[in-house]
């Protein structure tokens, strides 16, 4: 519907003063990199009902992974880093998945919690990573087809699987469903009465992913989401 209006609006570096830097994509630049990757995820083993960890993603990554995801109806699974690591891994072990797609650092927790990953057979890296079974994601969607046909997934099927963060007792994976997911967003539309014309910055990363699926313009923080404590307030005003 409005191909040309900013879907995303992220940081993407700093100026030499330390001022931040945005990047901005577009509804129909969005569209063609969630399709490539798609395309991509599809053709290194990454369909329908796959449980992929996504970790450490940002930026406008972070978007177009996880849409990807949704458009082929693989299942994100996603934990929040803050609760350290071995409860982290612990967390990724329950949901027994079979792909990680995830920045370089992460891949390497594979080396010491073997067995935690020992279900992993598809890995991708957001960045270079040397390690031969490591897929790198600029080079695999580089030439893909910009045209992708969403997966018909159904209401009751599970979307994703997001982990609480474990801050009141023991972290839970919370199963979305596709249902679920497009019930959120039509109450969330009807509550807040959002337009085409809107433009949200929102500090929760869940709401940031919705607001494009509505028309609207996410605008991501300089902040680090797993640590809402620590933010500079002045950068959010």
């Amino acid at each position: 519907r409005y191909p040309h209006k900013r879907a995303i609006v992220v940081p993407s570096g700093y100026d030499k003063d330390g001022h931040v830097l945005y990047s901005h994509l577009t509804f129909k630049q969005l569209n063609r990199e969630v399709n490539r990757a798609a395309n991509a995820f599809a053709e290194i083993g990454i369909t329908r009902g796959v449980r992929t960890i996504v970790m450490g993603t940002k930026g406008y990554d972070c978007f177009v992974i996880f849409v990807a995801l949704l458009k082929l109806g693989a299942v994100p699974v996603v934990v929040d880093p803050g609760m350290g690591l071995d409860r982290m891994v612990s967390c990724f072990q329950s949901t027994k998945p079979s792909a990680m797609i995830s920045i370089p650092k992460a891949h390497l927790l594979r080396f010491k919690y073997a067995k935690a990953f020992s279900a992993v057979d598809t890995f991708v890296s957001t960045d270079r990573f040397i390690w031969k079974k490591c897929h790198n994601y600029r080079a695999i969607t580089k030439n893909q087809p910009d045209t992708f046909e969403i997966t018909p997934t159904q209401a009751d099927e599970t979307a994703a699987i997001l982990f609480t963060t474990g801050s009141t007792g023991p972290a839970r994976g919370a199963i979305y469903t596709h249902g679920g997911f497009q019930a959120q967003l039509d109450h969330i539309h009807k509550h807040l009465r959002l337009g085409p014309d809107e433009i949200d910055l929102s500090t929760y990363p869940m709401f940031a992913l919705f607001y494009p699926a509505m028309g609207v313009t996410a605008v991501i923080p300089d902040m680090d989401p797993t640590k809402p404590a620590e933010v500079d307030p002045t950068k959010i005003i």
